[in-house]
């Protein structure tokens, strides 16, 4: 949500930061439509004063014996009690349009964010590690996968397109992937581990915008709650509508859940495979902050994220987004991008992100300096820290073998319960 003060005070940077995303200039009609609402409560209060001032002088020309007076004032009181009624209608009518049109506007880019149309604009910050050199032609994780585990037909005869059934030794991969990564982040980077609703109602998914613009993204339940597409939507909301102390600044948290997406406008994109599901499991990373500390915070967020990947001893590099291909909340974004042998190619695997006061002002959630009377609408961050089903498709295909076995990495094996390689079924 974008505050109608800084428009006023900058309409052309303002527009300058549309123009980044590649969107027309908006504030000229968005300052008529702010002029029309503050005109509009500057009659309401006209109003309102002279009808304190009428009823008042009512009682002066009673006491005088001038009825006529008083007649008249008394009329003109009734005249204003029935118009203020549709003026304060109108006004609330003009206020939620002007927040609808605000809500509708994706963040300003931070100034070091690169400009750009799409994602040929990113720029790549940096790479960790060598991609494997196979002494045999490795595969996509789809074509060898189902034999040791990961069923996309039985899934399919029951619930469609997109999803997947792990059996044994795949769903223990996938479960220790997940512990693997809460273990990680909450010992090594101090986030609290939390469990979350996976549904939410509307002003839950408004905070974190998924509301109104990406709702045909979400599945929607019969009572009107949303599944979530990632607890970034739960985790963020834990904190709205509140005014937090500055000494509980920052807050950390992370959580491991299924996340749900309709997957809406991506036909014909990843039909194959792992990658792109209707439901996924996800840990994420959540941080509200204060305004000074949100850059520091995204690094931060965005090393921890890298730790897990350098830990499971995949290559991959880090892309700072460009203007044009960054998500609607985010003011500047880094994805991650692990190698994907089977695909010869970097696919993303993270994303974090800096909102700056933008979710803060959409769920009214401030905090309060020590020592101020005032408060200030707090920084919020999100990432993930991984994706766990793009881990495990990461894994599966730089661990390959010849034979169709997976290798299990030495840092998940404590949570194998022995199993140190997947092997295809006989």
């Amino acid at each position: 949500m974008h505050d109608i003060r800084t428009i006023r005070d900058n309409p052309a940077a303002f527009d300058a930061g549309l123009a980044r995303r590649g969107l027309a200039p908006l504030s000229a009609e968005i300052l008529a439509a702010d002029a029309e609402l503050r005109a509009l409560q500057t009659e309401i209060q006209g109003s309102l004063a002279r009808r304190n001032e009428a009823s008042k002088l009512i009682g002066q020309a009673m006491a005088k014996g001038d009825k006529d007076q008083a007649e008249s004032l008394k009329a003109e009181v009734a005249a204003l009690k029935t118009q203020l009624p549709d003026q304060e209608s109108a006004e609330r009518e003009k206020l939620a349009a002007l927040q609808a049109r605000l809500a509708a506007i994706p963040n300003l880019p931070a100034d070091d964010v690169p400009a750009g149309e799409d994602e040929s604009g990113n720029v790549e910050i940096s790479r960790w590690g060598t991609p494997r050199e196979f002494d045999f032609q490795p595969l996509e994780h789809a074509d060898f996968a189902p034999a040791l585990g990961l069923d996309f037909e039985t899934a399919a005869k029951m619930s469609g397109a997109r999803f997947a059934f792990l059996r044994g030794q795949m769903a223990r991969l996938e479960r220790a992937l997940g512990q693997f990564m809460l273990d990680r982040q909450t010992e090594n980077h101090g986030y609290v581990e939390c469990v979350t609703p996976l549904m939410v109602r509307d002003e839950a998914a408004f905070g974190t915008a998924q509301l109104p613009k990406f709702a045909e993204d979400l599945f929607q339940t019969t009572d009107g709650r949303w599944l979530i597409s990632t607890s970034e939507m739960s985790l963020t909301n834990a904190v709205r509508e509140e005014i937090i102390p500055e000494s509980d600044l920052p807050v950390r948290m992370t959580s491991l859940t299924p996340c749900f997406r309709s997957e809406a406008g991506s036909a014909g994109r990843d039909t194959r495979g792992y990658i792109r599901q209707h439901q996924f499991s996800k840990v994420e990373l959540v941080s509200i902050t204060r305004p000074e500390d949100s850059d520091a915070e995204l690094e931060r967020k965005t090393r921890a994220a890298e730790e897990i990947l350098e830990a499971l001893g995949l290559p991959y590099r880090k892309m700072l987004l460009c203007s044009g291909d960054m998500g609607f909340s985010a003011r500047k974004t880094y994805d991650l991008e692990v190698w994907l042998p089977g695909q010869s190619a970097y696919r993303e695997i993270s994303s974090c992100s800096t909102c700056g006061d933008f979710q803060g002002r959409r769920m009214n959630t401030r905090f309060r300096r020590e020592g101020a009377k005032g408060t200030e609408f707090v920084h919020t961050l999100n990432g993930s820290g991984l994706a766990v089903g793009r881990t495990l498709v990461a894994v599966l295909e730089n661990y390959q073998q010849a034979d169709g076995s997976v290798i299990i990495p030495d840092a998940l094996r404590p949570y194998m319960g022995g199993i140190t390689m997947l092997s295809p079924a006989a």
